[in-house]
C-alpha cells in the first residue's frame, strides 16, 4: 500500500531529487547521464528513473517527441532496464490520450529490433522472443497487480529491455505538428515476488466478416497444458465491428466466465470478478461477436482500420518456480464445445452513440483494398463454392501406383511441382537391421546400388530424373529447399545430407557416418529435415532413439535443440515418442512435428522452439506418421494401422491449420494402405502418399462438394441442394466421378441434368426403373383388390400410394432413408469400394518398435 501511495505521488518528483542523487549507485548515475535530450513537451523525460526507496524505483517509458505523418502508424522505442540484477514490475501508470493514441503495448525482451530513438514497428519489436507486459487503449484506467505479484525482468531469465509500441490511429490530431510523448511509467522493486505475472493472449487469425452480415462469431479455444495459473485481469480488443468479447474456462463441460466486455468501451484490463484458476487439460475459450452491417466488402483480421481484430488478453500469476511469462492461443481446437457456450456470449453490450464516437481512435479508410475488391468480385460470380469445401479422392487414372519401387520412405514436390520419391531400392529395414545400441548391422551389403531419388512427372508418372546411387543405406526423410536442393536423412548412417539436384556428391553432411549418438555432432536415426526458406536455418527431427528437434545454421553449425523423451503417463508439451515428420509453416513462423507414437502433431515457434499447441484427434489412433503444410492454411497428415482391438482406420486427413479441425479424410480405391509413411500436398490440393510397406505411391485429387450452386443451362435454372434424404447416389467400381444431386420439385416430378452430372440417359434410366416397378405394384394391387372386393377402385388405391411416395403418408417411401439404412451408404458422397480381399489381421503382438518399421498386414476391410 505504501508503494502504491508513493507511486501515485510521482508528481512530487522535485522533492525527491536530493534523495535520488544521494542514494543512486554509480550505475544509476551513468544511466541518467546517458539519457537522451527530449523536447520540452515530454515533461519528466529527462529523468526516466526515480528512486522510490531502498529497493523500489520508477521508470518512464515514453515516446521521444514524435509526430506521425500518416494514419495507422505503429512506432516503437526501447528503454534498457537500468539495473543488472532481477527486478519485478508491480504497477503501471499510462500517459496517453485517445485523441492521439489508439492503443499501446509494452513488451519485454533482450534485444530490441533497432537501436534508434524510435523506429517504424514494421521493422519488428524485438529480435529475440518478446513477452507482452501491458496493454492500454481508449482512455483506460491504470492496471493494478495483486499483492505479491509481479512481472519478472532482468537477472538470468527476465528481459533486459522494455519496448513500447504505440499505434497512432487518426493523424488529424497532429495537424498542429505537435510532438507526442505518450507512454507508461513502471513501478519496479527488487524484492522477490512469490507469484510471477504473465500474459495469455487468445487471438483469432482467420476470421472473415461478410459485408452486411448481422452476426459473425469468431471462436478461439485451446487445451491448457501447463502448471496451474490464477487469472486476475482481462482485456478485450476489436476494431469498429466488434460488439462483445467473452472469455471462459471450460472444465468437465462446465463454463466459467473469466470476463465479458464491449470492445467499444475503454479497453482497460478489468479485474476478474470471481477468482478463476486454470489447471492442466482445462480448455480456455473465447468468442468475439461482430457485425458486418455498413460494410460493402469482406473484412479480414489485420492491423489497419479497415481490418478487424479479435483479441482476449488474460493476466495471470503462477508460482515462481513454474512461471511462464507469455502464452498464446490462435486456434479453435474444439469447435464442438461452442454449441454449449452460455447465451450471454452472444448478447451485445449496448454502448451509447456518444461513447462510441468518443472511444474510436482509428482513422476509417474509405478505399477498399485490392484483396477485398477481388473477394467481392468473386462473390458476385454465379457459381458459389466454399473455399475449403472439397473432398479428396484417389486419382485412379494415375499410373504411378504401378511403379516398381523399394520401401518408400520420403516424398516431396520440387519448384515445378514434380513429385520426388526417396526409396530404399533393394534394402529393407527389418528386425535384423540394428543391434540394441542402434548400430547398423548390414554394412556388408554396401550402399544401395539403385538410384534412390526419383523425380516424376506428377500427371503421368514419367521418370524425369534420378540420382542417389551408391550413397545411402536406409533412406528416410526428404525435403527440398527454395534453391531446389534435396535434403535427406539416412537412419543407418545416422546422417543428414544436402544434395544438389544434379550433383553426385553431397554439398553438406551432418552427423558422423554409422555412429549413433546424442550430442551436438551425432544423430541417432534422424527421421526428417526441413529448411526455413527465409533464414536458411536447418531443422532436424532426431529421431527413433533420440527425442529432440535440432536447429542448425545455414552452413551446418549447431544452434539449439528442444524436446525430451515422453515420461510415464500422458505425453506433455515438448515431449516426443519418435518425432517422425516435419512441416515448416512459414506463414506463422512455426514448425509442426508428427509425434508418431504419441499420435499427435506438436507445433513450435521457429526462432525459440517454444511450444505453441497440440493437434490431436481420436481418429488419429495411436500413431501419426507424417504431416505436410500447404500455403493458405491446410494441413495434411496420415496415421498408422490400428492396434489389435482398436477401430480407428488408417487414412489420410485434411485439416484447417488455424483451428486444427478435420475437414476431410480419405483412403485409396486401388490397393489399401499398409504403412503409409509420408505425405506431401500442393496448393491445388493434389496429395501424394508413400507407403513403406506396400512400396507404392498414391495420388489423390480434390473434388468440389457443392453446398449450393446456381447453374443456368439452355435457359433453365437448376438448383442443386445438398440434402441427404433426397439424393440418390451411385458409384461405378474404380471410378471416382460422381453424379450431381437431384432436387425433387414440389407438385411435379421434374429431373434436370446439371452441367457436371452424369448423362441424361443414366438419370432417365434410374427414374424409369422405379416407375415401372411402381406401376407393376399398382396393377397387382388393383387386380387383387378387384378380385377380393369389387367396391375398391384403382384410383383411390393408387392415390394413397402416390400420396405416400410424395411424403404425405405416415409410412411413406423415402429414398434417402432407404439408402441410409443400408451398410456402406455415406452422406458425404459415394462410398469407396474395397479392392483388398485380405483376411489377415494385425498380429496380437503389434510388432511396433521405436526403431523398426515393420508391420503386419492390415485387417480385412469390410465390403461396401
Amino acid at each position: 500500500a505504501t508503494h502504491h501511495r508513493t507511486f501515485q505521488s510521482l508528481t512530487e518528483r522535485h522533492n525527491k531529487n536530493q534523495y535520488f542523487k544521494k542514494n543512486l549507485s554509480p550505475f544509476f548515475l551513468r544511466y541518467k547521464d546517458t539519457t537522451r535530450s527530449l523536447p520540452s513537451e515530454c515533461i519528466g523525460s529527462d529523468r526516466p528513473m526515480i528512486s522510490l526507496g531502498l529497493s523500489d524505483f520508477a521508470l518512464d517509458i515514453l515516446m521521444p517527441g514524435v509526430t506521425p505523418k500518416q494514419s495507422d502508424t505503429y512506432l516503437c522505442m526501447s528503454v534498457p532496464l537500468p539495473v543488472n540484477d532481477e527486478a519485478y514490475v508491480v504497477d503501471f501508470k499510462p500517459h496517453a490520450s485517445m485523441d492521439t493514441v489508439h492503443h499501446m503495448l509494452l513488451f519485454g525482451c533482450n534485444e530490441p529490433s533497432s537501436t534508434k530513438n524510435y523506429w517504424d514497428c514494421d521493422e519488428g519489436t524485438c529480435k529475440d522472443k518478446s513477452n507482452i507486459l501491458y496493454a492500454w487503449a481508449r482512455n483506460a484506467p491504470p492496471t493494478r497487480l495483486p499483492k505479491g505479484v509481479g512481472f519478472r525482468v532482468g537477472g538470468q531469465t527476465g528481459g533486459r529491455f522494455f519496448v513500447l509500441q504505440v499505434h497512432y490511429g487518426d493523424v488529424s490530431a497532429f495537424r498542429d505538428k505537435h510532438k507526442d510523448c505518450s507512454g507508461v511509467t513502471l513501478h519496479l522493486t527488487h524484492q522477490k515476488q512469490p507469484l510471477i505475472a504473465g500474459m495469455y493472449l487468445m487471438m483469432s487469425v482467420n476470421t472473415v466478416i461478410p459485408p452486411g452480415e448481422k452476426v459473425v462469431d469468431a471462436d478461439i479455444a485451446c487445451h491448457y497444458k501447463r502448471f496451474p495459473m490464477h487469472l486476475f485481469a482481462y482485456r478485450v480488443h476489436t476494431h469498429r465491428l466488434g460488439k462483445v468479447v467473452s472469455g471462459y474456462r471450460v472444465r468437465n463441460g462446465q463454463w466459467t466466465l473469466i470476463g465479458r466486455q464491449s470492445p467499444q468501451l475503454p479497453q482497460a484490463f478489468y479485474p476478474v470478478e470471481h477468482p478463476v484458476d486454470v489447471s492442466y487439460d482445462d480448455i480456455l475459450a473465447a468468442r468475439c461477436v461482430f457485425s458486418g452491417e455498413g460494410r460493402t466488402t469482406e473484412t479480414h483480421i489485420g492491423g489497419t482500420a479497415s481490418d478487424e481484430m479479435c483479441n482476449f488478453y488474460i493476466m495471470y500469476y503462477m508460482e515462481a518456480k513454474h512461471a511462464v511469462s507469455y502464452m498464446t492461443c490462435t486456434q479453435n481446437a474444439n469447435p464442438e464445445i461452442f454449441r454449449n457456450i452460455p447465451q450471454e456470449a452472444n448478447i451485445p453490450i449496448p454502448v451509447k452513440s456518444d461513447m462510441l464516437k468518443m472511444t474510436h481512435g482509428h482513422h476509417e479508410e474509405t478505399k477498399d483494398t485490392g484483396k477485398s475488391s477481388l473477394l467481392q468480385q468473386d462473390k458476385k460470380e454465379k457459381d458459389k463454392i466454399l473455399d475449403q469445401d472439397f473432398h479428396v479422392e484417389e486419382a485412379v487414372e494415375w499410373p504411378g501406383l504401378d511403379l516398381k519401387l523399394g520401401q518408400v520412405s520420403g516424398l516431396a514436390l520440387d519448384a515445378e511441382n514434380n513429385l520426388v520419391i526417396f526409396h530404399r531400392g533393394d534394402h529393407v529395414w527389418d528386425e535384423n537391421s540394428f543391434d540394441s545400441k542402434f548400430v547398423y548391422q548390414q554394412r556388408g551389403l554396401g550402399p544401395i546400388e539403385q538410384n534412390t531419388i526419383l523425380v516424376l512427372n506428377p500427371s503421368n508418372a514419367k521418370l524425369l530424373h534420378s540420382m542417389g546411387k551408391s550413397l545411402f543405406y536406409l533412406p528416410h526423410g526428404l525435403s527440398i529447399d527454395k534453391n531446389s536442393n534435396f535434403w535427406v536423412t539416412d537412419v543407418a548412417l545416422h546422417q543428414v545430407f544436402k544434395l544438389g539436384a544434379y550433383d553426385r556428391e553431397p554439398l553438406l553432411m551432418l552427423g558422423v557416418a554409422l555412429q549413433p549418438g546424442s550430442d551436438k555432432n551425432h544423430f541417432c536415426q534422424p527421421t526428417d529435415v526441413t529448411v526455413d526458406p527465409i533464414t536458411g536455418s536447418i531443422y532436424v527431427s532426431d529421431g527413433y532413439c533420440n527425442s529432440r528437434i535440432i536447429q542448425f545454421s545455414p552452413n551446418g553449425l549447431y544452434v539449439m535443440q528442444w524436446g525430451e523423451e515422453t515420461s510415464l503417463g500422458r505425453a506433455r508439451p515438448g515431449q516426443f515418442r519418435i518425432p517422425h515428420s516435419l512441416a515448416l509453416i512459414p506463414d506463422f513462423s512455426q514448425l509442426c512435428v508428427a509425434d508418431r507414437e504419441n499420435g499427435r502433431i506438436q507445433c513450435f515457434m521457429l526462432e525459440t522452439g517454444e511450444f505453441i499447441r497440440e493437434i490431436k484427434h481420436k481418429s488419429f489412433g495411436r500413431e501419426l506418421f507424417a504431416v505436410s503444410y500447404v500455403p493458405g492454411g491446410l494441413l495434411f497428415a496420415v496415421n498408422g494401422m490400428p492396434y489389435p482391438g482398436e477401430a480407428e482406420p488408417v487414412q489420410g486427413f485434411v485439416m484447417n491449420f488455424s483451428t486444427g479441425e478435420i475437414i476431410d479424410t480419405f483412403i485409396p480405391l486401388r490397393k489399401s494402405f499398409e504403412m503409409p509413411h509420408d505425405v506431401v500436398a500442393s496448393e491445388d490440393k493434389t496429395v501424394f502418399i508413400g507407403d513403406v510397406q506396400a512400396r507404392a505411391v498414391w495420388k489423390f485429387a480434390s473434388t468440389e462438394k457443392m453446398e449450393h450452386r446456381s447453374v443456368k443451362k439452355a435457359g433453365i435454372e437448376v438448383q442443386e441442394i445438398k440434402d441427404s434424404e433426397t439424393i440418390v447416389e451411385a458409384r461405378l467400381k474404380n471410378n471416382p466421378e460422381s453424379t450431381d444431386p437431384l432436387k425433387k420439385q414440389e407438385k411435379q416430378h421434374l429431373v434436370q441434368q446439371a452441367s457436371t452430372g452424369v448423362s441424361f440417359v443414366l438419370i432417365t434410366t434410374l427414374l424409369i426403373i422405379p416407375a415401372v416397378v411402381l406401376l407393376a405394384i399398382l396393377v397387382f394391387i388393383q387386380w387383387r383388390k378387384t378380385t377380393a372386393d369389387g367396391e375398391h377402385k384403382l384410383d383411390s388405391s393408387s392415390g394413397r400410394i402416390l400420396g405416400r411416395l410424395r411424403g404425405k403418408g405416415g409410412g411413406g417411401l423415402n429414398l434417402g432413408n432407404f439408402f441410409a439404412s443400408h451398410k456402406g451408404y455415406s452422406r458425404k458422397g459415394f462410398d469407396r469400394l474395397s479392392t483388398e480381399g485380405s483376411d489377415q489381421e494385425k498380429d496380437e503382438d503389434d510388432g511396433t518398435d521405436s526403431e523398426e518399421e515393420c508391420s503386419a498386414p492390415p485387417p480385412a476391410s469390410s465390403s461396401s
